[in-house]
């Protein structure tokens, strides 16, 4: 049965780890297990780091950008390498691919969203594999993913895949560094979210000389990817012909069950893709209504705010601890907030001095926290 895939590369896979040259015999492998898999009537996306670290050895640098504006130009020098090397491989088999440059807006802003699902719906009904990277050149840092990890868990979000396959230095995820604790256990498979958060406590976050992610950055995409019903796998990058034998059924790398999907694409966005601009912090009984009775939010459950914020824009709903519950879309500003807060509805027009929405937060725009 044909299955949407997300494969996401990591730096250290596709380079020399003394060097930053490109490892083109893994390359290879790479883009030959993708196409067997969209011969075999797979819809595939490649999810690629590689810009920066390319870049770097183009220019003779010897240790990755620290700068935002250094590391931007070094990755404009590094895309079109990357992505010439990638044509070459995929042109060699007859594959079509596309390159696909996100920023975190294409995901924050609901349009752009929209838009970026029907672009790859389209891509993959041409029989495309879309090559996915940050758009790490006009990104700005409130704007940035941080890691491609979190970049190929948002994509498998919003294209609905069934796997995410994270390819990196390891063959799986360990109980500690094996290169520093010889007896560090394996893990084959994680069940749930709790496990999760156990393991991210657990594991260090030391990424290579060349790229930004580590374990902690794998783990963080894998909540994201399977609390939107994606199974996530971590596997060696230089082994990428495991994925098809992991499709078959065979217990390779680490596996993370996906959660049961929503079918609700809004609150999905809402949960995976909004960065919060602040918190309202509720009382007992408001807390209750949303979790336990899935009611909207009331301004007379508020207690204090953090922030500042516009109307429709995402916060985070906490309890009188600071614990998240629940995050969502505000009909108000923090100005307007801080003004009714505490009152019931009825009283907002003459707060406000004119009529505005009896909900602070609606339950078709909220979505409970794990």
């Amino acid at each position: 049965m044909p299955q949407t895939i997300v494969v996401k590369v990591g730096t250290s896979s596709l380079t020399q780890p003394a060097t930053s040259q490109l490892a083109l015999s893994t390359i290879a492998k790479i883009v030959e297990t993708l196409t067997q898999l969209r011969v075999s009537g797979h819809r595939i996306v490649l999810v690629t780091s590689g810009a920066v670290g390319i870049g770097c050895a183009r220019l003779g640098l010897k240790s990755r950008p620290q700068t935002m504006a250094l590391k931007q130009a070094v990755a404009a020098v590094g895309q079109g390498r990357l992505m010439r090397v990638y044509d070459d491989f995929f042109t060699s088999l007859s594959q079509p691919i596309a390159q696909v440059l996100l920023s975190r807006r294409d995901f924050v802003q609901r349009s752009c969203y929209v838009n970026a699902y029907a672009t790859f719906r389209a891509l993959l009904q041409l029989g495309v594999i879309p090559v996915v990277n940050e758009n790490d050149t006009v990104a700005v840092e409130e704007l940035k993913f941080g890691d491609n990890d979190t970049l190929s868990a948002l994509v498998a979000s919003l294209i609905e895949a069934d796997w995410l396959f994270l390819l990196t230095d390891v063959d799986r995820l360990y109980s500690a560094d094996p290169r520093l604790v010889p007896d560090a256990q394996p893990i084959t498979l994680v069940n749930s979210i709790e496990q999760l958060e156990e393991l991210q406590i657990q594991t260090g976050d030391a990424g290579s000389q060349w790229g930004t992610g580590g374990m902690v950055t794998k783990i963080s995409a894998a909540r994201i990817a399977t609390s939107a019903g994606v199974r996530t796998v971590i596997m060696e990058g230089r082994r990428p012909e495991a994925i098809e034998k992991i499709l078959q059924g065979e217990p390779l790398g680490t596996q993370f069950e996906a959660q049961p999907r929503t079918g609700n694409a809004r609150k999905r966005w809402i949960a995976h893709n909004l960065v919060p601009t602040g918190k309202l912090y509720l009382d007992s009984g408001a807390v209750a209504a949303i979790v336990q009775a899935g009611k909207s939010l009331l301004a007379a459950g508020i207690t204090a705010i953090e922030g500042d914020f516009r109307s429709s824009e995402a916060v985070q709903l906490c309890d009188s601890t600071g614990t998240e519950i629940a995050r969502g879309l505000v009909n108000y500003s923090s100005t307007e907030l801080q003004k009714i807060r505490g009152h019931q509805s009825d009283k907002i027009p003459a707060i406000l001095g004119y009529a505005g929405a009896e909900t602070v937060v609606h339950r078709d725009n909220l979505v409970l926290s794990n």
